[in-house]
């Protein structure tokens, strides 16, 4: 986690993610690449030179708020670049994750409802279901991610183990213990032997020892996931994606979407590669 990409609307949750970002840098002596993506007005962008001196009009006030922005006690001691771009925000981005080949992406989100709204046809919903890498989710502020415990929470499919190793190395990038979580449920049941077996095949030839790994019997996996993360007072939670089939594939149905929608904790999400 040494380039940490970190887009910004100027809203109070997108400067929860920039706290949580600038943490991690400091810890792992990593730079920030704050970006801000100015999607002009469309009668703007269509007429750019007929419309000059409205267009100069909203760059100066985002490159003012964006100034402000880097100049923030909380960004004291962080290596930090950035800039205000012109363009849809999804493609620059992406445009950005690769010319600076980071290696995190960190973003803000509005809450429940705003997660809900974020996961329909948005650009964060593209972000998401397209990074080729981890994209850390943030809801509510924090000084910092003070993170000691991480769930990692699993279906065993043996495709999706590259997203564990991704898990185990942002588990000792940020010192915390990694906890391997199955839910078991009535719907998909697998007996205690059975699925000891599984997990064991599943932890087979990755060379990753999580502090634990625990099979948890619920009513869905979505409770699972939320009351044992909340037994071991865990800090973050963590799941994996299926690139452009998102990560609604992961899980049967939504699971994850709704994880990361209901969740007050934050959510990272790793690329099965």
């Amino acid at each position: 986690m040494k380039k940490i990409i970190v887009p910004t609307d100027f809203s109070i949750q997108a400067e929860n993610a920039l706290r949580v970002a600038a943490d991690i840098a400091r810890e792992n002596n990593g730079e920030l690449f704050l970006l801000h993506q100015l999607d002009l007005p469309l009668h703007l962008a269509n007429n750019a030179s007929s419309n000059l001196p409205e267009a100069v009009f909203f760059m100066k006030l985002a490159k003012e708020k964006f100034d402000n922005l880097m100049k923030a006690d909380f960004l004291e001691g962080v290596i930090i670049h950035g800039d205000v771009e012109t363009g849809a925000a999804f493609s620059g981005i992406m445009d950005t994750v690769k010319r600076h080949k980071a290696d995190l992406i960190v973003m803000g989100s509005h809450g429940a409802e705003g997660m809900r709204n974020l996961f329909i046809g948005s650009n964060a919903e593209k972000i998401v279901r397209n990074s080729e890498i981890p994209v850390l989710v943030v809801k509510d502020r924090k000084n910092r991610l003070d993170v000691n415990d991480f769930v990692f929470a699993t279906d065993l499919d043996p495709n999706s183990t590259s997203a564990l190793k991704e898990a185990d190395k942002f588990a000792r990038n940020t010192n915390c213990n990694l906890h391997l979580l199955y839910v078991n449920t009535p719907s998909n049941f697998l007996s205690t032997r059975a699925a000891e077996a599984k997990v064991k095949e599943y932890l087979k030839d990755v060379n990753v020892e999580p502090s634990e790994y625990v099979i948890y019997n619920d009513s869905s996996v979505e409770e699972g996931v939320f009351n044992y993360t909340k037994d071991v007072k865990g800090d973050i939670i963590g799941m994996a994606t299926h690139g452009r089939r998102g990560i609604s594939h992961f899980f049967n149905g939504s699971v994850s979407e709704d994880v990361v929608n209901h969740s007050s904790l934050p959510v990272i999400t790793f690329r099965i590669k």
